[in-house]
This record gives C-alpha cells, structure tokens and sequence, in this order.
C-alpha cells in the first residue's frame, strides 16, 4: 500500500513549488533595495534555487545520467 507520502514525485512536487515561491520573493526584494551587493546576492540566490528546480525537473523525467538508474 503506498502511501501519498511515499510517492517521491509529491515530495519533489512540493519542492519545486516552495523554491519557486523563494525565488519570486528574492526576485521582488532586489527591486526594493538600494545596496547593489545584497541585490546581487538575492539575485545569485534566485539563480541557485532555480538550478535546484532543475534538478528536480531532471529527477522527475529522469534526464541526465545522475538519474538513471546503472545496470
């Protein structure tokens, strides 16, 4: 019996859209801030976080060799 909990594509689902919601809020707040290093930051951290979206776009389609499963 599997349950909801153990279906990895809900958990990596859930992810994805937690970091997508972070990378909006840093995105918005390098508008509202005036110092060019903390707007570099936030802007280095959205483009983190969407690599880790990436990532877990790739585990779920099972692109990339990571992913696959060896013989």
């Amino acid at each position: 019996m599997a349950s909801s909990e153990k279906v990895p594509r809900r958990h990596t689902q859930k992810m994805k859209q937690r970091l997508k919601e972070t990378v909006t809020y840093l995105r918005e707040d390098i508008r509202k801030v005036d110092e060019p290093r903390l707007a570099a930051m936030l802007e280095t951290s959205a483009e983190v976080l969407s690599g880790l979206i990436k990532a877990f776009d790739d585990y779920e389609k099972k692109n990339g060799s990571a992913w696959r499963k060896s013989a």
